[in-house]
């Protein structure tokens, strides 16, 4: 349990900070940087390119997907030899 002292302490020292960044973010210059020109781009052609390449994968591949084997598979004869 904190002492009350020591918790206003350190509530008025986190918000008194949180007020100083909002003040000089809000102060300072913004200039474009590159995702701010590109990110959306770059995001939706990344997008783009992982859903076709799953795509591909999926309907080109020839992969067996590890589908159920009920009613697929049958046992083997045994032996008493």
């Amino acid at each position: 349990m904190m002492f009350p002292l020591a918790r206003n302490a350190l509530t008025s020292l986190r918000i008194l900070g949180i007020q100083q960044i909002r003040a000089r973010q809000s102060h300072r210059k913004h200039s474009p940087d590159f995702h701010d020109k590109y990110g959306n781009a770059v995001l939706a052609g990344g997008t783009t390119f992982c859903v076709v390449a799953w795509i591909f994968v999926t309907t080109q591949t020839g992969i067996k997907w590890n589908l159920s084997p009920v009613g697929r598979v049958t046992p083997k004869t045994w032996n008493d030899e």
